[in-house]
């Protein structure tokens, strides 16, 4: 009862004639509820005008009853809003179908990417394939960091995202509603690093500060800070565990357990992390100092050094399928790749770009222990994306992102439509994508197959776009940039 008209006066005037205390009582009630919203309105108002009054002030009020709500609450309440929108979306599909039924039809199902990103959907010929990709304008421009954001990452299992900036904080937002969650405040210096544990346990920070700190994402505290670099420390990355190796610890941890009446290994943690809850057992570094570091979580000692690097060290990218491949790359202007078992040697050196690299990244997919928490089997995924699991993005200050299979150590495919420095890379779970950002204030998205740029978002920032991250499942990207905000881009 929000419009005016003459059916709507009509309903209105026969109520009033009905029942005249209903009308006056209720506008009362309203217009003091309503904390002086209504003030001032004249005593020969229409009746229709006052409820049209009553219900905007009414409509105000809830609104801000909602924002005060914990985030928690407030998504609660938004599952029938959602669950009503769908109806009404699968409704229209159900329409179009049927009224473009006479230009064939294919099976009305939906085909799952890799990571769980839906893939096609099952519909009329003509209608396009959903890919998954970020298109313009962006859903939530978040906004609280004092300096330039360095680094952002999305939580594996959870609505949040986390921002790093060289104003020497942390941020957490909820990327789905852009609210502001908490900060977290411990650095000196520059962030330069974020990065979640494969089951989102636990955040890890890199700083200028010469530390890395790691997080407990549920109390946001610190729960141990590891020193042992000389300089910035530029990266930090968690290495998943293989499939086997959760297995494996599973069954002993249980077995451990029921001897010592309950009583973890873990318990006696210096860290207090589980290396079994957290699905990773080690933390990879990088710094300036020209050395990558591999941390042990539970004990926070550094467990092994790699030296081969002669300058400054960048980025860190691991295979999260299994982790069993690192790459570094840095000022060298070539990256090297390393085997994460045994002695950890170095398995393949690349070598194509002109300038320093600025970034690196295997194909976005689930770890192994979101696949156990799902119950699927990791030799099934690995057998139908063994080919994509090789892949390798790398950009630089030469403007260009490669494609690299680390298996042969060739360059697949060269993409330079980047005008100035490339500051991120990322592979989408399809592993048919390169989705990159620069200093030219774009994100691009590359065609594997075709070798083309696909689309290109202008102005994703008003200044250099610094960093990206996306979600393996959920349609979601965020990007960070000069200009002191987090972007959050929908996938179509």
């Amino acid at each position: 009862m929000s419009q005016d008209g003459k059916h709507f006066e009509e309903a209105a005037e026969a109520l009033s004639e009905a029942d005249p205390s209903c009308i006056r009582e209720s506008f009362l009630s309203k217009q003091a509820g309503s904390a002086g919203s209504l003030a001032g309105v004249p005593d020969d108002i229409s009746i229709a005008s006052r409820f049209s009054r009553m219900t905007t002030a009414s409509t105000s009020t809830s609104a801000t009853r909602s924002a005060n709500l914990p985030i928690l609450e407030r998504k609660w309440t938004s599952v029938p809003r959602l669950q009503r929108k769908i109806m009404e979306l699968e409704k229209t599909l159900t329409n179009n179908a049927k009224m473009y039924a006479h230009r064939g039809s294919v099976s009305g199902n939906i085909t799952p990417m890799k990571g769980g990103l839906p893939g096609s959907l099952g519909s009329p010929s003509g209608m396009m394939e959903r890919r998954n990709l970020p298109r313009q304008p962006h859903t939530h421009s978040l906004q609280g960091h004092m300096a330039v954001i360095t680094c952002v990452a999305v939580h594996p299992k959870f609505t949040i995202a986390a921002s790093g900036s060289e104003d020497g904080t942390i941020k957490l937002w909820d990327h789905e509603s852009g609210d502001y969650m908490r900060t977290l405040k411990g650095h000196t210096n520059t962030v330069r690093s974020v990065t979640f544990t494969p089951s989102g346990t636990h955040l890890a920070s890199s700083s200028s500060d010469l530390t890395i700190k790691l997080w407990d994402v549920t109390t946001y505290n610190c729960v141990r800070t590891l020193r042992g670099h000389d300089h910035t420390i530029s990266a930090v990355r968690f290495i998943p565990m293989s499939m086997k190796e959760l297995n494996e610890i599973n069954s002993s941890s249980n077995q451990s357990n029921e001897g010592a009446g309950g009583k973890s290994d873990w318990d006696s943690s210096t860290t207090g992390i589980d290396a079994l809850k957290a699905g990773a057992s080690f933390l990879l570094s990088a710094s300036r100092d020209t050395t990558i570091k591999f941390w042990d979580l539970e004990t926070g000692f550094c467990s092994h050094t790699i030296s081969e690097h002669k300058d400054w060290v960048r980025c860190l990218a691991v295979r999260e399928s299994d982790g069993d491949y690192i790459a570094s790359a840095g000022n060298e202007h070539h990256i090297s790749v390393y085997s994460t078992s045994g002695k950890r040697n170095k398995v393949a050196t690349l070598y194509g770009h002109e300038h320093v690299i600025e970034c690196l990244a295997f194909v976005t997919s689930p770890t192994p222990v979101e696949l156990k928490d799902r119950g699927t089997e990791m030799s099934d995924s690995k057998k139908k994306d063994s080919i994509i699991d090789d892949y390798l993005a790398s950009g630089g200050r030469d403007r260009s992102v490669r494609l690299w299979n680390i298996t042969t150590s060739e360059c697949i495919a060269s993409f330079t439509y980047h005008e100035n420095w490339v500051r991120s890379v990322i592979i989408h779970p399809s592993g048919k994508y390169i989705i990159s950002c620069g200093d030219d204030r774009t994100i691009r998205i590359m065609d594997i197959n075709a070798k083309r740029c696909l689309r290109t978002l202008e102005d994703a920032h008003p200044h250099f776009v610094t960093c990206l991250a996306m979600h393996h499942t959920l349609p979601i990207m965020i990007s960070g940039g000069v200009d002191q905000t987090v972007n959050c881009w929908q996938l179509d």
